[in-house]
C-alpha cells in the first residue's frame, strides 16, 4: 500500500482550483494558506502579478493571539477586508488554496464578507 502525501494531494487540488480562479484589478484573488501555527491571506492581482494586500497572524497586531484556529482566521479575514476596502476594492474571488471549505477556511471567508467584501 502506498503512503499518502497530504501536501502533494493539496497541491494537486490547488492547481485544479487555480486553473479556474484568477484575479484581475477589478476583482482580485483572495488566497488563503494555513500552516500548523499561522493563518495567512493575501489579495493578488494576477494580471499585474502583484500582491495588493496581505494579512497574517505573524503581524504585530495579531501576534500572540492564539494558534491557527477559527478565531484567528476570523481576525485575519476582517483585517484583509478592512485593508482592501481602504484601497477602494470591494469585490474579490476566493481561492481556498486546496483546503476544504470548512472550519478555518469558511470562518476567514465569512469574516471577510462581514467586513464588507463581496466574494
Amino acid at each position: 500500500m502506498a503512503t499518502i502525501n497530504r501536501k502533494a494531494i493539496r497541491g494537486r487540488i490547488h492547481n485544479r482550483i487555480r486553473r479556474k480562479v484568477s484575479g484581475t484589478a477589478e476583482r482580485p484573488r483572495l488566497a488563503v494558506y494555513f500552516s500548523g501555527k499561522h493563518v495567512y491571506a493575501q489579495v493578488i492581482d494576477d494580471d499585474a502579478g502583484r500582491t495588493l494586500v496581505s494579512a497574517g497572524t505573524t503581524e504585530k497586531e495579531l501576534i500572540g493571539k492564539g494558534a491557527a484556529n477559527r478565531a484567528t482566521a476570523e481576525k485575519v479575514g476582517k483585517l484583509v477586508a478592512e485593508r482592501l476596502l481602504a484601497k477602494n476594492i470591494d469585490k474579490a474571488v476566493f481561492d481556498r488554496g486546496g483546503f476544504l471549505y470548512h472550519g478555518k477556511v469558511k470562518a476567514l471567508a465569512d469574516a471577510a464578507r462581514e467586513g464588507g467584501l463581496k466574494l
